[in-house]
């Protein structure tokens, strides 16, 4: 099931890509940040953002009701932006994963990232473990999860001082279960049926609750990890022949394994702590990316991250439309719908191994 280099095999126009993408990604923005329980319109919508806008303000009548505007800027609008971020930091995770391990099946979690995360998180929720960290003790706490979960599994996985790729996976696997197993014994051991329900909210991934000052952290972290993957475009491309040929073209193998290591689990557990583990979209979008330009990372990489953005604000739309004004986790219909194109994707790699 390993990948094959294929950045030859078609050239699209990048430009044009692009463009339609950028402005798909903003016409999502205004309409999704219009969808909900209680809808604004897309003009009234755009309006009140392009108020915001320093310049426009005075050639903008007031129009809209104060309630539209809370609504818009209080509520859905940095959900909407974190949507972006979260989506656009998965898939560009997913494809830093898939260029480490060699194999278009991995995904951001593969290292037990969201394991990890998970038996911090529901430790804090239920017991108040890290009450002292404040406001954004469950984010903190996710982050210092993932951040142990990481350090172990790249400890375990260094073989004579390199990483050796197979022993990464399986003490992935490994660290995962063993995870699973510490949150499974916090949840049984909880105190009231509320924290309990408010946990098993969260780590099946969900936007709600999102705040302006959520946002910061994963962005800057998105914006340099992606700096720093496209300045090491031609190492992820020749990452894919195997380290000997990588080596032999002039490729420090062992450097750029521990700075994809780092990437990945910084972008991962970033977006865990404010957004719980959404599944499948890491594996999904830099599939579909390749399917439309290739394997160049210099294409992929801004292509996966737009396509993630889209997808994860959809995705919630869905999530808080489906059973308003009740709303689902996002990582639920992440899953349902993920599963089913998991499996394709797994048949398919068969058919062309065979």
């Amino acid at each position: 099931m390993k990948m094959q280099f294929h950045g030859r095999r078609r050239e699209p126009n990048m430009p044009l890509l692009l463009g339609l993408l950028a402005a798909a990604a903003v016409v999502t923005l205004v309409v999704a940040t219009g969808l909900g329980p209680v809808s604004v319109s897309p003009a009234t919508t755009a309006r009140i953002l392009l108020s915001r806008v320093p310049g426009l303000a005075s050639h903008i009548p007031q129009t809209w009701e104060a309630l539209d505007q809370n609504i818009v800027l209080g509520l859905r609008l940095p959900r909407v932006c974190l949507g972006m971020v979260v989506g656009a930091s998965l898939a560009v995770c997913g494809v830093a994963m898939q260029a480490l391990v060699r194999n278009n099946l991995a995904d951001p979690f593969i290292l037990g990232v969201s394991n990890g995360a998970a038996a911090f998180a529901t430790l804090g929720m239920l017991f108040g473990a890290f009450s002292f960290l404040g406001t954004y003790s469950l984010s903190i706490s996710a982050f210092i999860g993932s951040a142990a979960t990481i350090l172990c599994v790249y400890t375990l996985s260094r073989v004579r001082g390199r990483i050796n790729i197979t022993q990464l996976l399986l003490s992935g696997v490994a660290i995962s279960m063993m995870m699973d197993g510490i949150t499974s014994i916090i949840k049984l051991s909880a105190p009231n049926a509320l924290g309990l329900h408010n946990a098993e909210f969260w780590m099946s991934g969900s936007l709600a609750g999102a705040k302006w000052a959520y946002l910061t952290l994963p962005l800057v972290v998105l914006l340099a990890c992606m700096a720093v993957l496209l300045l090491n475009y031609r190492g992820l491309n020749l990452l894919l022949l195997g380290d000997e040929s990588a080596g032999a073209l002039g490729i420090n193998v062992r450097r750029l394994q521990k700075l994809l290591v780092l990437v990945a689990s910084l972008m991962a557990g970033t977006t865990i702590a404010v957004s719980g583990s959404i599944g499948f979209v890491g594996l999904m979008v830099p599939h579909f990316t390749r399917m439309l330009v290739g394997g160049d990372h210099k294409r992929v990489l801004p292509v996966s991250a737009l396509l993630g953005g889209i997808l994860v604000v959809w995705v919630d739309v869905a999530a808080r439309l489906l059973i308003a004004p009740e709303e689902l986790p996002v990582g639920i219909l992440t899953a349902v719908v993920g599963g089913p194109i998991f499996i394709w994707m797994l048949k398919r790699s068969h058919r062309e191994k065979g």
